[in-house]
């Protein structure tokens, strides 16, 4: 069932502990396959899933193992389905992880399991996307080691719309996956920067995301902003025009969307473990970056993801321009707190330069 709400500042921040923070998959009635979608939240639902990427053929590296791992065993939760969650399947697969002396499992599990095993130490980082800038700013010890990769979301418009531009969404309704999660929070700054009070100036109203289409065809939605694949199935399948693209739209182009999060006080007690993680995933940025249609085939041939279209699969791994970044890192930091405070996804008061300098950990350059 639908929910039809105002957007109050609060809900924002409070919403968020709860929303997306790596990619995960679904099933969607709009598409002809299964298909991934970027909410944590549904990773435990799609696990019993045919072809979900808990099963065992996600579980076995490909690449030879050595006989002994200087730092030990290490649990990553990522096994939520994604095709942008690509550098951990990445790493594990050709072996990056155990070139780092690191003897990696990658798991499933929901967020608040997340954030409890950062607190406890369990786990030691996470992939994860804006949502962690709320809970860093409510007390996670918490660290950004890394950006990742640029956007995978988008804001799409039905053919026939008379919305042709951000400021056209002026007293429209905008669908989303749920009210707080990072779809509402982007599609937020693309109201500011309209000049739009995201607050006002719109109505939200939260569908699943396999239905936010049909809320269209309803006529109960004017748009909707949804993680991919749902934006670019639209695109492709429906006849939707894309009104903001965050891998290529002037106000995100450029800019990590996702980031490698460590747990800050596995920072200080075991620095060389996390500073031989960031190489892995370094390593396999790279990698991908390079080979965008074998990293495409891995995620369909171990089940990372569940679908089998490798076309859709590379070319979102191609948009997503992935590149571990380090001070570009902390300068997308600075300018997405200046973005999301003017929303009320972040307090209003935060300022950008003290919450990067705090928020972000240069574990690859220190000691050096």
């Amino acid at each position: 069932m639908r929910n039809k709400v105002k957007l109050p500042a609060i809900l924002l921040v409070t919403a968020a502990l709860v929303a997306i923070t790596a990619c995960g998959n679904n099933q969607s009635s709009t598409a002809t396959s299964n298909t991934e979608n970027h909410a944590n939240h549904t990773a435990t639902q799609s696990a019993s899933t045919a072809g979900s990427p808990s099963a065992p053929a996600a579980s076995t590296a490909a690449a030879a193992k050595p006989t002994s791992y200087k730092f030990g065993k290490l649990k990553i939760q990522a096994l939520s389905g994604a095709v942008c969650g690509a550098p951990s399947y990445i790493a594990y697969e050709k072996g990056f992880f155990a070139e780092e002396g690191l003897d990696v499992e990658l798991v499933s599990g929901s967020m608040d399991s997340m954030k409890a095993g950062l607190a406890t130490g369990e786990f030691t980082v996470t992939n994860g996307d804006f949502v962690w800038f709320t809970s860093i700013q409510q007390g996670l010890d918490l660290k950004v080691i890394g950006g990742l990769h640029h956007g995978c979301i988008k804001l799409v418009v039905p053919p026939g719309s008379s919305i042709k531009s951000a400021a056209d969404l002026k007293g429209k309704k905008i669908g989303v996956d749920e009210i707080g999660g990072v779809p509402m929070a982007v599609a937020s700054v693309v109201l500011s920067n309209a000049g739009l009070d995201p607050q006002k100036d719109v109505e939200w109203r939260a569908y699943p995301l396999d239905q936010l289409q049909e809320g269209v065809k309803k006529g109960e939605i004017d748009v909707y902003a949804a993680w991919d694949p749902f934006g670019k199935l639209a695109e492709v399948n429906n006849g939707y025009t894309v009104l903001s693209d965050i891998s290529s739209d002037p106000i995100f182009a450029g800019k990590s969307c996702c980031f490698l999060y460590a747990s800050g006080k596995q920072i200080k007690d075991n620095p060389e473990k996390v500073q031989a993680i960031a190489r892995a995933y370094q390593k396999a940025a790279a990698w991908i970056a390079q080979n965008p249609e074998e990293t495409a085939k891995i995620e369909i041939e171990k089940k990372y993801v569940a679908t089998d279209d490798l076309a859709l699969v590379t070319d979102l791994i191609k948009s997503y321009h992935f590149e571990y970044t380090t001070d570009a890192a902390k300068d997308d930091i600075r300018y997405f707190v200046g973005q999301f405070s003017k929303t009320g996804f972040l307090k209003k008061d935060t300022d950008p330069e003290k919450f990067a300098n705090d928020a972000y950990s240069d574990i690859l350059n220190s000691g050096k």
